[in-house]
């Protein structure tokens, strides 16, 4: 097929003949009309599964935390313990009960074996021994992304 009629196939002017070659004999597509009910679940391709768990049972859960002053610091310290990693932002604290709040925050994760780590201005993130911080440019992309002239 020439590259006009190919253009003219994909902007719809002409039928195209090739459409076959675009389908997947192993695309499972509900009859015609049918409509999932309540409780099941749209499939369109077979090889993807729908988590049926929550987040929860898999202890895949994240807390942000954004304490007015130095008595939410047990909150703070309650989701530690319990193997989440919480996002502390302590933007709107004034200075002396921030301070307060990151040595807590401090001898929480070398108690319980934890790191914090400071990810912007006022914000921390305090992750459980058993968590992995993965830092590093996404993608591959180049580092200076951002700064093209």
């Amino acid at each position: 097929m020439g590259s006009v009629r190919k253009a003219s196939a994909w902007l719809g002017l002409v039928e195209d003949s090739d459409d076959e070659r675009y389908y997947d004999d192993d695309y499972a597509e509900a009859p015609q009309g049918s409509v999932a009910g309540p409780g099941e679940q749209w499939v369109t391709d077979p090889r993807v599964r729908v988590a049926s768990e929550s987040a929860v049972e898999h202890g895949r859960r994240i807390a942000t935390v954004t304490p007015d002053g130095f008595r939410d610091a047990r909150g703070i310290g309650e989701l530690f313990r319990d193997g989440v990693p919480v996002i502390v932002n302590l933007s709107s604290m004034d200075p002396g009960d921030a301070k307060r709040v990151v040595d807590f925050a401090a001898g929480l994760t070398f108690g319980l074996r934890g790191s914090i780590e400071r990810v912007a201005t006022r914000v921390f993130l305090l992750t459980p021994a058993d968590t992995q911080i993965v830092s590093g440019e996404p993608g591959g992309r180049p580092r200076d992304f951002f700064n093209q002239s």
